[in-house]
């Protein structure tokens, strides 16, 4: 009887140490190897581009959002906010989602003649997102003073990254990539 006792509180240390140290392991690894974080990102450059398009996309370990520009993107804010707010007006603009990023641009969506440059169809919907992992929308938040912003209602606060591409044609893109989980 004692062999048996013994066996069995054997078996289940073993099986108990088995399945704390895939735990441990797994914790300490990155998500996909992303390792970016939460906090505001920015360049606080002025630009003498113009915003023209927006664009997500979806990739393996995050969500995509592009934003196209007629020259050099050379200024930008990305951050979580407790709400998007409207350029301009300050109007409130509520997203879907646990957490809102506010996507600024130092480019105006319109020329030096006040002609648009970019005039979203909705507002309200800038692109159907439905079924992405971590965006649940994207609107349009304005364009006001040389500034354009971009509303993104996102699953949760997830680690997101910042950067610019240089083309086509001479312009370029703000890109801001939300990961799927931590």
């Amino acid at each position: 009887m004692r062999k048996i006792g013994a066996g069995f509180a054997a078996a289940i240390m073993a099986a108990g140490l088995g399945l704390a140290g895939p735990g441990v392991a797994s914790a300490a690894s990155p998500y996909c190897g992303i390792m970016w974080g939460s906090l505001a990102k920015a360049d606080p450059d002025m630009s003498s581009a113009h915003v023209t398009n927006m664009r997500p996309g979806q990739q393996a370990c995050y969500d995509r959002l592009v934003i196209d520009l007629t020259g050099k993107v050379a200024g930008y804010s990305v951050q979580y906010v407790p709400v998007v707010i409207q350029d301009g007006s300050g109007f409130q603009i509520p997203t879907l989602g646990g957490a809102d990023l506010q996507i600024t641009v130092t480019a105006p969506s319109y020329d030096r003649n006040g002609q648009s440059t970019y005039s979203p169809a909705a507002k309200a919907e800038l692109s159907n997102v439905s079924g992405y992992q971590t965006f649940r929308q994207v609107v349009y938040a304005g364009s006001f003073e040389g500034y354009t912003s971009i509303g993104l209602g996102v699953r949760a606060r997830l680690p997101f990254r910042v950067f610019t591409l240089d083309g086509p044609d001479g312009g370029s893109r703000l890109v801001v990539d939300v990961a799927h989980h931590w």
